[in-house]
């Protein structure tokens, strides 16, 4: 076993949610992604990045159990490269008052891409997670992996000129993909969205078209890293989120970790909340006579121009739609509090493209079935939210997956080979 150099500094304790070895399906392997610092500068950056509003070099070894001289070490270090800058004071008692320090947002970029059935989703996001440049397309539906990978970066090219940021300020790719997906390979596996498509390397294909480090997710969970990066939840350890989109599905964070399940691919939720997805939605409002038949669902994007169409509806207030979309509601709350139960999660997060269409019918009736579970009636309450993120959550969360490997505190990197 190797040693750690004489003279190194101490490596603070386990970051939240780290007292055990991470679960085997949240470690990322087989990616270059460049790390912005070694484990204590990640631990200060994250620190930092979580107190927007500027933390001192006391209150910052005061959060991360570092010692005074390693803080400062870190710090200026962390300053001489442009990451972090020196921003106004605090005062603190009767004491000098305390120089505050902050993440330099566009410092560091990382791009996010969301493959949908029916629309691609590319966003350009900052150190602080905020989103700087988006564009949108419809998808390909017809096309085979390699049309999609050299459309795909012909887009990412288009999207940083559009920015005006240059490519070496970058520091990866995330791509959302629908699952199922070979997280340790980078591959997707046949996913039923994209037709012909089998089993594409899609992980290494992307970064030699793009010239990038790419992450590879399944996009229920890329959702649910947003979340926690930069949505509604960024100060809880515990919670559920539940995508609706072309398909649908549920992430999961528990104790301030993102699960990922054995193979990379937790969040299959089949039929338990009634295959709530864009096609099948639209399916039944055609069979209602709520849309007219011309809506098909064979083709993904005509599904969605018929989830836009019902949404209309409903906001006028036709009774067949609205009707539905309530029933749904119910059906949705069943699926979504029985996993809560199963869980024992107190937060429960709706999101993802259909949301902003129709959450604001959908919460509603979503709520109560929630609130009378037996369960939580007895043990606690639960909170049902809906995410702030919008429709791109899942390529924001694609972003974040970049983010997180390059700020957040890694465990594995303390590991001696």
């Amino acid at each position: 076993m190797k040693s750690t150099s004489a003279g190194a500094e101490p490596a603070a304790g386990p970051p939240k949610g780290a007292n055990a070895a991470p679960a085997r399906g949240a470690i990322r392997r087989g990616t270059n992604l460049p790390r912005l610092g070694g484990f204590n500068e990640s631990v200060v950056l994250d620190a930092i990045r979580r107190h927007p509003e500027g933390l001192s070099r006391v209150e910052l070894a005061g959060a991360t159990g570092l010692s005074a001289q390693t803080i400062t070490n870190i710090t200026r270090r962390l300053l001489d490269r442009g990451i972090a800058r020196e921003s106004g004071r605090r005062s603190v008692g009767s004491g000098k008052p305390r120089t505050l320090l902050r993440i330099v947002s566009g410092a560091r970029y990382a791009i996010g891409v969301h493959l949908d059935p029916a629309v691609l989703t590319y966003v350009l996001l900052d150190l602080l997670g905020t989103v700087t440049a988006r564009r949108r397309e419809p998808a390909p539906y017809d096309a085979g992996p390699e049309r999609v990978v050299a459309g795909t970066a012909r887009s990412v090219s288009a999207l940083l000129a559009e920015s005006g940021v240059d490519r070496d300020r970058v520091l990866g790719l995330g791509i959302a993909a629908p699952g199922p997906v070979d997280l340790a390979r980078g591959l997707v596996v046949g996913p039923p969205g994209l037709p012909g498509w089998g089993t594409v390397a899609l992980r290494e294909r992307l970064s030699e078209a793009t010239g990038l480090p790419v992450l590879l997710d399944k996009d229920v969970i890329a959702a649910a890293v947003a979340e926690h990066w930069t949505g509604a939840t960024t100060d809880s350890r515990d919670f559920l989120f539940c995508y609706l989109g072309t398909g649908s599905g549920m992430g999961l964070v528990v104790d301030d970790s993102v699960l990922r399940g054995s193979s990379g691919n937790l969040g299959e939720t089949g039929g338990l909340c009634a295959a709530c997805s864009t096609r099948a939605l639209v399916d039944e409002a055609v069979e209602l006579g709520a849309l007219d038949d011309g809506f098909s669902t064979t083709v993904p994007r005509d599904a969605h121009r018929g989830m836009r169409r019902l949404a209309e509806l409903v906001a006028e207030g036709e009774p067949r739609a609205c009707g539905l979309v309530d029933r749904w509601g119910v059906r949705i709350g069943r699926g979504a509090g029985a996993v809560a139960d199963l869980l024992d999660s107190a937060t429960v997060v709706f999101g993802g493209p259909v949301w902003p269409l129709l959450g604001g019918r959908l919460l509603p009736a979503i709520e109560p079935v929630i609130a009378a579970s037996p369960f939580v009636r007895r043990a606690r309450p639960v909170a049902v939210t809906s995410s702030a993120i919008g429709e791109d959550v899942a390529a924001v969360g694609a972003a974040c997956l970049v983010l997180d490997q390059a700020l957040s505190a890694q465990p594995k990197s303390l590991l001696l080979g």
